[in-house]
């Protein structure tokens, strides 16, 4: 099946097969940067923005080295430093992106539906690098292509979301993936911050840490998103580790060969102890390198390239 997406706004609008093609590309990407040259040309030539208005570290940097690998040329221009500072829109700043003979946008910022937004009005691919509490669709490619090389095929796995499901743009991106890939998703946390509507995403929602551990093979720790919540939604961090932390005993609860994941950054002695993240049981380093893949295969996919005609020499 050819890859028709000029733009990747959403893992919800994405099919299986759309979803395969990314991780089958990734697949061959990944395996260039175990080379000691590790560009490939499919990018020579063309001028990738990373349009950073909401700050990030990883998804930022993995869209800049993936750019760099596939041989674009890379411009990086955050919140700080662009002339939204100034008050010019959105729409003005990504018209003059494109008048600048650009080629592909990627856009990170704090208000759903932005990256929607400006693909309607650009003649250019646009990519979401998350957008507000709304979605992160590479980040959901990335968790499923990783848990993917783990465990093989995803249907009938117990896959648990632990943590700040409310004001998650990873755990929707993840859910709309997991579904179609026919894992079983359970999100759990305060009640708070885990409410009853995410079932309609498919998930079973809980609420008991230990019932939900229960031989989960995939366990995602997410971090508290101090900067969405208008208010506290529970009493204090210290309460939230005694309740829902992953520690040592908690984890005994889980699938003896699960895996623990966290998009990061990780919030040490808060929602998992370092000695289960730094263990080896964690791929969270793993996610980290295959950012760099995934990203390179929706760079390359959504510039017009298609999946039976990547080739890598080893």
């Amino acid at each position: 099946m050819p890859w028709t997406r000029r733009h990747l706004l959403t893992l919800e609008e994405l099919s299986l097969d759309e979803i395969d093609q990314i991780h089958k590309t990734a697949a061959a990407f990944k395996r260039t940067l175990k080379r000691s040259v590790k560009k490939v040309p499919a990018l020579r030539g063309k001028t990738i923005v990373n349009l950073f208005l909401e700050p990030s570290t990883r998804t930022r940097m993995a869209f800049d080295m993936a750019a760099k690998r596939l041989s674009a040329d890379v411009i990086c221009l955050d919140g700080s430093k662009s002339s939204t500072t100034k008050g010019e829109s959105l729409r003005d700043t990504g018209e003059t992106i494109q008048a600048l003979q650009a080629d592909i946008i990627v856009l990170r910022h704090s208000a759903p539906g932005s990256p929607l937004y400006l693909s309607k009005l650009l003649n250019i691919p646009v990519i979401n690098a998350g957008d507000g509490a709304h979605e992160h669709p590479t980040q959901g490619l990335l968790d499923t292509f990783t848990m993917r090389e783990r465990l093989g095929s995803l249907k009938g796995r117990k896959v648990v979301i632990l943590g700040d499901i409310l004001f998650s743009r990873v755990a929707r991106s993840n859910l709309h993936a997991l579904r179609k890939l026919g894992a079983n998703v359970t999100v759990v946390g305060p009640s708070t911050l885990v409410p009853e509507h995410f079932k309609a995403f498919g998930a079973t929602v809980s609420h008991d840490l230990r019932s939900a551990l229960a031989d989960a093979e995939v366990v995602m720790l997410l971090r508290i998103q101090h900067e969405r919540q208008s208010k506290g939604m529970f009493p204090s961090l210290g309460e939230y580790t005694s309740l829902f932390g992953l520690n040592n005993t908690r984890a005994s609860w889980l699938d003896p060969k699960a895996i623990i994941m966290h998009p990061g950054p990780i919030n040490r002695g808060v929602e998992i102890d370092s000695d289960l993240a730094d263990g080896s049981r964690s791929v969270i380093l793993d996610q980290v390198t295959n950012g760099i893949a995934v990203r390179m295969a929706v760079l390359y996919l959504c510039s017009g390239g298609q999946p039976e005609f990547v080739t890598v020499n080893s």
